[in-house]
């Protein structure tokens, strides 16, 4: 059994499916003497379409957001047609008759191995050029990136380094029972996309590659942050039956999907989803959310094949209002940089990322850019009448005032614009993320000027504890139940009641039973979550009341420890609804 953080609950038993970032069980089979000139051909042909593909993003981007940022296309370019490069990958396709993909598998290794044996910064920089060349290369070579599925039983538990959305796409429609990744925690990539669609997961597993190989049995306990490999049959008989308990749970939690969100003494409450996409805004519905609290736009571009323009995005907004709960979204704008990077954005190498170049920052840097973003937002809202009230726009990381009546001006630009150009628009409400403590202290000053405010607790429990969230050495400290956190929350939803401001939380504490009982206990009255959990909450609520809630809160900011918090918040969910015990997880 390995030990990792339980980042999305529920039981899985399922077959390990290993995710290589690259390559999916390279082909190790040696090409026969007549086959050696065809596999020539194949690798020039894929070399050949990488470079339109190049050619292209460099025209893109130079044309949307600029030259020096497009420039990275052209040194992508300049690697492609480099002569040691190419050289290696004929020479082994002639004289060691090994496959297109192989040789391109043996050069990213050398590479890895040669790179990383440097303290040059500057050199292991380029690598990650060198590993984009290569996965581009490899998509053209059609055997080479579909997922190897074909000869393992369903259902799969995926095991990667760190899951990506892009290859969360590749995986189509098979089942997936469960993710292990080694890196990653709470508010990773995989533990989001896991949670949005009510898969248990398991991240911050180190080594957990080199354990496990394709076909073996697993048991991923996303509770308690358990994976084990090959159990005994006994054991594998336990799990399978809490495996059950958890899928009978879901299903009877579900059923309260047409049923209000309503406290067991009146008090209502607003359950919205947290989606990356169309398929999420479904689920959403499907759950019984009465909107969408937050949809993060980032996911449009991390998995889109180039630069999506004005239009591209106005489409996809359009089709994400239309598919939402009541039509009623908040949409993010980009939220890049950190973890999360694309080539043409944010791609500088920095010491300290989530304190660096990122969110808004970005955006700020990329007017022209940014602009069609917001473009693309009123005009998706403009629909239909009352779209333009159910539609709200969101801006992350804002940290000033300054920073507030910037965007404020922004929007006010793209609105003139559009009213030149004669094209529709709808007059969104504006709002900002709250995720920086900064903006904590001085939110008074803040809401004067945003007609919402939405809390992001993931980044906000992380820059409070200066600990980073994806750090599993450091997890033990970016605790949300900890008490410099929840008195920080507790001024902020005062201030925002006091000040007649809507306020939301859409991090992932509004998903989690203990956390959500606490919030509720501090006024909050709209949560924003995965989907997968809104028929929890919902049960939940209906198991709550006003003065239990204030009652449990008041004694919660008495305890001195995180430990402590937990363990007596854990005890009152038992009591409130023990019914939830199985999807209940610190």
């Amino acid at each position: 059994m390995r030990k990792g953080i339980g980042v999305s609950p529920g039981v899985a038993v399922g077959t390990a499916y290993c995710i290589n970032e690259i390559f999916v069980n390279p082909d190790t089979k040696r090409l026969e003497k007549s086959e050696v000139l065809a596999e020539l051909g194949r690798y020039d042909q894929a070399r050949d379409r990488t470079a339109a593909d190049l050619n292209a993003l460099y025209q893109k981007v130079a044309r949307q957001v600029g030259t020096e940022e497009a420039a990275i296309f052209r040194a992508h370019e300049s690697i492609l047609h480099d002569s040691a490069f190419t050289a290696k990958i004929r020479a082994w396709i002639v004289d060691e008759c090994q496959t297109a993909p192989a040789a391109l598998h043996r050069l990213l290794e050398e590479y890895t191995t040669l790179f990383t044996s440097t303290n040059d910064d500057y050199i292991k920089e380029r690598l990650a050029d060198v590993r984009d060349v290569v996965i581009r290369l490899s998509g053209h070579l059609s055997d080479v990136l579909k997922p190897q599925l074909g000869a393992l039983r369903e259902p799969l538990i995926l095991v990667a380094n760190e899951l990506l959305p892009s290859q969360v796409v590749t995986l189509g429609k098979r089942e997936v029972a469960g993710v292990v990744t080694e890196t990653g925690g709470r508010t990773s990539h995989a533990a989001i996309l896991a949670r949005s669609r009510g898969i248990p997961a398991v991240s911050g597993v180190k080594g957990i590659q080199r354990q496990i190989k394709n076909g073996d049995l697993l048991v991923v306990d996303g509770r308690e942050g358990h994976v084990l490999i090959n159990p005994d049959p006994e054991t594998t008989s336990a799990y399978l039956k809490l495996q059950r308990e958890f899928f009978d749970l879901k299903d009877a939690l579900a059923e309260n999907r047409d049923q209000p969100a309503v406290t067991a003494d009146g008090q209502s409450v607003e359950l919205l989803a947290n989606i990356n996409s169309l398929s999420d805004a479904q689920a959403a519905v499907a759950m019984g959310a009465s909107g969408v609290g937050l949809f993060r736009t980032e996911y449009i571009f991390l998995t889109h094949p180039d630069v999506p323009d004005e239009e591209q995005q106005l489409q996809v907004y359009r089709e994400i209002i239309e598919a939402s709960p009541n039509h009623q979204v908040t949409i993010r704008t980009l939220d890049l940089g950190g973890d999360k990077t694309i080539p043409y954005l944010g791609h500088a190498r920095e010491a300290n990322p989530f304190l660096g170049w990122r969110s808004i920052r970005l955006s700020f840097e990329h007017p022209e850019f940014f602009a069609k973003q917001i473009r693309a937002i009123l005009r998706a809202a403009a629909k239909e009448p009352a779209y333009a009230k159910r539609v709200r726009i969101l801006f992350p990381m804002i940290t000033t005032l300054e920073e507030i009546r910037r965007v404020r001006t922004m929007v006010r630009k793209a609105r003139q614009q559009l009213e030149a150009e004669g094209k529709p628009y709808g007059s969104v409400r504006i709002g900002f993320m709250l995720e920086v403590p900064a903006a904590a202290v001085s939110i008074d000053s803040l809401l004067a000027e945003v007609d919402f405010v939405s809390i992001g607790s993931n980044d906000l429990v992380q820059y409070l504890m200066a600990a980073d969230r994806d750090n599993p050495k450091v997890s033990h400290l970016c605790q949300p139940l900890s008490p410099p956190v929840l008195r920080v929350l507790t001024n902020i939803i005062a201030a925002c009641n006091a000040a007649d401001t809507p306020v939301t939380l859409c991090g992932e504490m509004a998903g989690a039973p203990r956390a959500f009982v606490l919030l509720f206990g501090m006024g909050l009255r709209s949560f924003s979550m995965s989907p997968a959990f809104i028929p929890m909450i919902k049960d939940l609520t209906s198991h709550l009341t006003r003065k239990r809630a204030e009652r449990i809160l008041r004694r919660t900011l008495e305890i001195k420890t995180t430990a402590g918090i937990q363990r007596f918040m854990a005890a009152q969910i038992a009591e409130i609804a023990p019914n939830l015990k199985l999807l209940d997880s610190a």
